[in-house]
């Protein structure tokens, strides 16, 4: 049993319960057989007609019997679990023909689920819906056909498979279930895709830290073409989540914005492509968005690749790890530690200062060496207000010398 298979045999019937189409949930059943001892077991007849399954060619058909070995009634979820061992390919659900048709049980309708990506034979009581399961009684059983097929979409590199009856409500007894092992032919053809990234550096247009280009290359070993587009799925993953980034893929010579994410998806390959191909090569930008770190931050950029429609589980992957930093910028230049020289006097003279308002004594006498109160001085390149406080200083002494006259006035005509 490969490990894959043993995942979904360990899946919870809630994760299970998404077996349609992988994307429409299969409604939830009560487990109605709740604390039961897993009471079921599977048989599988032989192949009816014997041989290899071809791509295209004749189905083949078995008996599924379920049968409740306890004296209890039990619930049946059926899950037939198809397994391909060695493959490097998933399988679409058109890849292989299921049919179940009721032989000793109610009329039965069935289809193909594909949880987790994988191909998965499901059915149920056509009178209910998907998630509805059959009941059998205690000391009871119940048996379909089951026809098996290969469809020409098969893939030429996926060979044998081996398809296991389990449920999906873990319904069936340990070593109660049974598998068959279908041969298929022609032999398979040995290729795969490869991916992987090259010529990473700096930007085109730039050398910022802050951005890296590179190509994501692909390639088809042996002979084979894909019947499907092929869609590529970026995923970017850094310490502490630092998102989102911005990416930019070349479309014809054209830098084509992908948005802020850290998941992006790239152009569809259309189908068709294959070894006779050649390389198919993808240039790539990843840059820091909106939300930039402080320092040098390591990026794991992975690709992985899938189908475009169908069935999208990857199939082939790579990575390459870079680094992204914020760009540089200037220093700013520091703050002068030293007085700023002063400023030489200006050469031409500077505005006169409107003289003061009081009124002077028109008979004053001037004071000694004192200049006449002009209200204004010549400016000699001290403070912008000095030619003020001179005028004012003139007014005042004027004003000095007016009240000394009054006062000898006054001596005179009292002694007159």
């Amino acid at each position: 049993m490969s490990a894959r298979t043993a995942a979904l045999r360990n899946t919870s019937a809630a994760v299970v319960a998404a077996a349609i189409a992988g994307t429409v949930l299969m409604p939830l059943t009560a487990h109605a057989t709740e604390g039961n001892k897993q009471a079921l077991k599977t048989t599988m007849s032989a192949p009816v007609p014997s041989g290899p399954l071809t791509r295209g060619g004749a189905t083949e058909t078995f008996e599924l019997t379920v049968t409740n070995t306890t004296d209890k009634v039990s619930s049946y979820h059926p899950w037939m679990l198809l397994n391909t061992p060695g493959s490097t390919m998933t399988l679409q659900k058109s890849d292989v023909i299921f049919k179940v048709e009721a032989l000793n049980a109610p009329a039965t309708a069935s289809f193909i689920g594909q949880q987790d990506g994988e191909w998965q034979g499901m059915f149920h009581p056509a009178a209910g819906d998907d998630g509805e399961g059959f009941t059998i009684p205690a000391g009871g059983k119940m048996t379909w056909k089951v026809t098996m097929g290969l469809a020409k979409s098969y893939p030429t590199n996926t060979g044998d498979f081996t398809l296991r009856s389990s449920s999906y409500q873990n319904e069936i007894a340990v070593g109660g279930e049974s598998a068959l092992t279908f041969k298929t032919s022609p032999a398979v053809s040995p290729w795969k895709l490869e991916t992987s990234f090259a010529n990473v550096g700096p930007c085109e247009g730039g050398t910022a830290p802050d951005c890296r280009e590179m190509d994501l290359r692909y390639r088809v070993t042996g002979e084979n073409t894909f019947d499907y587009g092929l869609r590529t799925t970026i995923e970017l993953n850094a310490p502490n989540s630092v998102v989102p980034y911005q990416a930019r893929v070349k479309v014809n010579g054209v830098w084509k914005d992908l948005g802020e994410s850290s998941n992006f998806n790239l152009p569809v390959i259309p189908k068709g492509f294959g070894n006779a191909s050649g390389e198919h090569v993808v240039r790539l930008q990843i840059a820091l968005g909106s939300k930039s770190p402080q320092k040098v931050t390591p990026v794991l950029v992975g690709a992985s690749v899938g189908y475009s429609e169908g069935n999208f589980r990857p199939f082939a992957s790579t990575e390459v790890a870079i680094k992204l930093s914020p760009k540089a910028t200037a220093p700013t230049s520091p703050a002068p530690t030293k007085p700023a020289p002063t400023s030489p006097a200006p050469t031409s003279p500077a505005p006169t200062t409107p003289a003061a308002t009081t009124p002077a004594a028109t008979a004053t006498p001037s004071a000694a060496n004192t200049p006449a109160a002009t209200g204004s001085l010549a400016h000699t390149g001290s403070d912008s207000n000095t030619g003020l406080y001179t005028g004012l200083a003139a007014a005042l002494i004027a004003l000095g010398g007016a009240a000394a006259w009054l006062g000898a006035r006054r001596r005179k005509a009292v002694r007159g």
